[in-house]
Order: C-alpha cells, then structure tokens, then sequence
C-alpha cells in the first residue's frame, strides 16, 4: 500500500509497522499510566511477582542515571525539579537497554509514554505496540496526599513541586491515554480504592498471562478463593 505523504507520524500511527521485537525475542509490553501518587509502583509489583512481568519505571531508571554523575543525569536532575519532562530519546534509550539486557519478554514500562511526543518516538524507535495501556485514574486530592505522607526524600515530593507534576501529567499524558482509548487500548482502574481491591481488579485484567504462565513455566499463580 504506497504513501505519498512523508510524515514519519503517519507511519508510527499504522500498528502493523510495530514487529515487537528486540534483538532476537518477541516481546509484550504493557504501559503503566497515572498520576503522580495514584499507586503504580505498588501495583506493578504485584503484577511482577503474580504475572511474571519485569517491572521497568522510567522514574527510577532517569534517577539511577542522576546517581551516576553523568552530563546526562545532572540535566534530567534538573528538569525533574522544574517539573518538566525528560527528551524523548534519553528515555527511551535507558528503557531500550534494559529491556534488552533482560531475559524477560514481558515488561510493565511505568510513567512512560508521558505525552504524544514520548508515544510516537517510542513506537517509532523500538518498533514496539503496547499489548494495552494501564490506566490509574484517582483525584488529584488523593494522590497529593499519599505523596506528601510517603515522605522519601525525594526532590520531587514537595507540595510546589507535586502540584507542577499534577499539572504536566493532566497537558501531557491525558492525550496519550486518549490516542490509545481510541485503538480500545486503554484498561482503567479505580486507583482511590484499597491497595487490596485495586490489586483484584489488576488482577482481572491479566488473567490471561497467568494461564500462559501455569502452562509454559509451570509457575503457580495466585488463586484468590
């Protein structure tokens, strides 16, 4: 099917463009979306020791390069503080290593893509489809909250700060969330409930990879009477 028109954001839009591979394996990739508090880490954790899942956060691997005292590390170290979102192609070179260097086929990517820039370099680049997006939807009350109490000592957990977070996340992210709501991509969860109830619901969405699991790996997956 020729084109005529050269805009490479044509050619990422088309799905099967993405061959999901990396190196030699075939690999599922599942972003994990929601605002800053709204209990993705935790979620994803869960899914990790339940589903078999390699948990990658974009959050932690731009801190890691923040640790390492690179020319890198003391730009992103500085935009975080501003609240302001990291180029494209440093994330996703940290994200594409670490992928490759696991064994896994099967990664959670937390807090990225976080705007239409991210998604479309992101697909383009690693000729990679998300399997679906993974949305926490809870109020900004709530995830301002949890952040204040969490109290880590990280340079992004104060109330300025937070509230900039909240505002990029809203401009940002929400697009992205709806580019994929429009490809039926997008699976929401009520992040304000218990940690325990919102796990039931994650649960739900990835049963499928559980009974890929017990039949593969022979791996026992939790069975909740």
């Amino acid at each position: 099917m020729g084109s005529v028109v050269d805009a490479p954001a044509v050619v990422v839009e088309k799905e099967e463009v993405a061959e999901n591979m990396l190196g030699d394996k075939k690999v599922t990739v599942v972003f994990v979306l929601g605002g800053p508090g709204s209990g993705k880490g935790t979620q994803c954790a869960n899914i990790v020791e339940h589903f078999g899942f390699t948990h990658l956060s974009a959050g932690d691997l731009l801190r890691a390069e923040i640790k390492s005292g690179s020319e890198n590390g003391t730009m992103i170290e500085n935009m975080i503080k501003e609240g302001k979102i990291v180029p494209s192609e440093v994330t996703i070179k940290l994200l594409k290593e670490a992928m490759i260097k696991n064994e896994n086929d099967k990664f959670l990517i937390d807090g990225f893509p976080r705007n239409e820039e991210n998604r479309a370099a992101f697909e383009n680049v690693t000729k990679i489809s998300p399997a679906f997006v993974l949305f926490f939807d809870c109020s900004e009350e709530e995830m301002e909250r949890r952040l204040l109490g969490r109290n880590q000592g990280r340079v992004d957990d104060n109330i300025e700060t937070i509230r900039k977070r909240f505002r990029v996340f809203v401009e940002s992210s929400l697009p992205v969330i709806e580019h994929y709501s429009a490809k039926d991509k997008v699976k929401k969860i009520d992040a304000a409930k218990p940690i325990p109830e919102v796990f039931e619901d994650v649960k739900a969405i990835f049963a499928p990879y559980a009974k890929a699991l017990f039949k593969h790996d022979y791996i026992s997956v939790i069975m909740d009477p």
